[in-house]
């Protein structure tokens, strides 16, 4: 798997097999979309649930491989959980036994729950952390095995991950807690498989997306309604082309890296670091060590914005 494979439309994405989950809609599908355009053979993977998770009455990865279809593409939808062991492993497999190989995965699927933390039942906590962060572990655990048995083979792939985070993770958002602490969770999955993973030949990288998805245009309505005419800055179409340049070969040395990207706009996300700082070699008491942060805050930088603060 050292090679792309065989060369078709001349994009950057030519004979790569690509996966994405929760393609049937949204950002999901501009990516599928966007990555047949450039080559690849696709899995579009997609429960076909609604915006809050529970079962919806259509099956849309079927349309987004017909598009793919129609447009000279090749396209295979999976309609199975991957938040689920079994559901995970069959969409890899899936990806194998139909076009021969695997070479990026994109984790995308997720849906909101959203509720002010005194209001948040247990139950919607659990089915947001579970579709948003078990959903990205579970088919990144098993396209991990499927890699590295191809690396001990002696055919080291050019893997990628593509992970989808978001703002609510890396700042917070008011009515989110659960929501925000997943993709919080995302992120930190990506940095340890960026470092656990390199050996075997992948590169796992986020992309913290701002776009006009069912999950935004109604929470964020305002923010995220089209314009009459000009750049549709909110469109989930803009955020593809990172997203297919990161799982494409041509990214290579890009990984453990998290981009917030909007309409024309990328920026490379900088987290946590070490800010002041001090050490009198002996414990403190607790007096002392609020007179001492409150000291450190002052020459620290302010916090980020909490989104709907």
């Amino acid at each position: 798997m050292d090679e792309d494979g065989p060369a078709g439309t001349g994009g950057i994405c030519d004979g790569r097999v690509v996966v994405v989950t929760g393609a049937g809609r949204g950002l999901g599908r501009a990516h599928a979309l966007a990555f047949a355009a450039e080559g690849a053979r696709v899995v579009v993977n997609d429960l076909g649930v609604g915006l809050d998770g529970r079962p919806g009455p259509d099956g849309p990865a079927a349309r987004v491989v017909e598009e793919i279809r129609a447009a000279g593409g090749e396209a295979v939808a999976h309609g199975g959980d991957i938040a689920t062991g079994a559901g995970a492993e069959s969409l890899i497999r899936t990806a194998v036994e139909t076009f021969g190989r695997l070479d990026t995965l994109v984790g995308n699927a997720g849906f909101l729950r959203d509720r002010m933390l005194v209001n948040l039942d247990e139950d919607d906590w659990d089915a947001v952390i579970r579709v948003h962060l078990k959903g990205h572990f579970l088919p990144l655990k098993h396209a991990a095995v499927h890699w590295r048995a191809e690396a001990k083979a002696g055919r080291t792939p050019v893997a990628r991950v593509v992970h989808t985070g978001s703002g609510a993770g890396l700042l917070g958002s008011v009515g989110q807690a659960n929501y925000s602490a997943a993709k919080a969770g995302i992120v930190g999955l990506t940095l340890v498989a960026a470092a656990e993973l390199a050996r075997y030949g992948v590169q796992v990288n986020a992309v913290a997306p701002a776009a006009r998805t069912r999950m935004t245009e109604h929470t964020f309505a305002a923010a995220m309604a089209a314009p009459a005419d000009g750049f549709d800055a909110m469109a989930p179409e803009n955020v593809s082309p990172l997203v297919v340049w990161l799982g494409s070969a041509a990214s290579a040395g890009v990984t453990g890296r998290v981009f917030e990207a909007e309409g024309g706009r990328i920026t490379v996300m900088e987290g946590w670091r070490p800010g002041p700082t001090a050490d009198k070699g002996a414990r403190w008491t607790p007096a002392g060590a609020g007179e001492l942060a409150r000291e450190l805050l002052s020459a620290a930088e302010p916090p980020g914005a909490v989104y709907g603060a």
